[in-house]
C-alpha cells in the first residue's frame, strides 16, 4: 500500500513539475528498469544520466566567433551537480579530429577554451568521460550511433538527453531518452531538475503510464 501511493506521489510531481505536454516521453519498451542503488544519478538511490547537445544547448557561438554559456546553462549544471546527477554530451565534431571519443573531446576542449568569453569557465570536468563524438561522419546525429553508444556505458540509468534541435529531441527519444526540447520560449530552458529526481525513481510501468496519457 505504502509503495502504490509513493509511485502516485511520483506521477503527481511530475504533473506538477512539468506537466505530460512539457516533456516529451520515451517510446514503449525503450527505458530499462532503474536500479535501486547507485554511486551517481542522485541521492537516496534512483539513477539518472542527463546527456546535453553542446552548440546553442549548453553554449552559444556570438557573432564575434566568442564562445559562453547559453543564458541559464551554468546555473543549470551547478543545480544538476548539487544533487549528484552525473551529465554528459552527445555532440557532433569532426571525426577527424581524433581516433577516440577522449581525442576528439580534448580537441572540442581546445577549441572551445580558445574562444571562450564566459566569467565562468565551461565545466569540463562535470563530463567526465561522458562525451560522445562521432568516431565517422556517418555517427553524426541525427544518425543513432552516438547515442546508444551513450546508453551502453550508463549502465540501467534513466537517460535523458536535451538538445534545442526537434529532430534530435525526436531520434533520442525513439532510442528510449525522456527527451526535452531545450531553450524554447515560454518554456523552462531547461527540463526542471526535480523532474530528473523524480524520473531517476519512476519505476519502468508509470513512464508507460506517462506515455498512454
Amino acid at each position: 500500500m505504502k509503495k502504490t501511493s509513493a509511485r502516485r506521489a511520483t506521477w503527481r510531481t511530475l504533473l506538477a513539475l512539468g506537466g505530460a505536454a512539457a516533456l516529451s516521453v520515451p517510446t514503449a519498451g525503450a527505458a530499462e528498469g532503474v536500479p535501486r542503488t547507485t554511486s551517481e544519478g542522485g541521492r537516496g538511490g534512483g539513477c539518472a544520466v542527463v546527456y546535453f547537445d553542446l552548440g546553442e544547448t549548453l553554449v552559444h557561438t556570438a557573432e564575434d566567433k566568442s564562445i559562453h554559456y547559453m543564458p541559464g546553462a551554468a546555473r543549470y549544471l551547478r543545480a544538476l551537480r548539487a544533487r549528484h546527477i552525473p551529465v554528459g554530451l552527445i555532440t557532433n565534431v569532426p571525426s577527424s579530429w581524433g581516433s577516440t571519443d577522449e581525442e576528439r573531446a580534448a580537441e572540442m576542449k581546445r577549441v572551445i577554451n580558445k574562444d571562450w568569453a564566459d566569467s565562468t569557465p565551461f565545466a569540463w570536468s562535470d563530463f567526465g568521460d561522458r562525451i560522445f563524438t562521432p568516431r565517422t561522419e556517418a555517427e553524426r546525429k541525427p544518425a543513432p550511433a552516438l547515442w546508444q553508444r551513450a546508453r551502453s556505458a550508463s549502465g540501467r540509468c534513466r537517460l535523458v538527453y536535451q538538445a534545442e534541435t526537434s529532430d534530435e529531441v525526436q531520434a533520442s527519444r525513439s532510442l528510449g531518452y525522456f527527451a526535452y526540447l531545450a531553450t524554447r520560449p515560454k518554456w523552462p530552458t531547461y527540463l526542471p531538475v526535480p523532474v530528473i529526481t523524480a524520473l531517476a525513481h519512476l519505476p519502468q510501468l508509470e513512464t508507460r503510464a506517462v506515455k498512454e496519457r
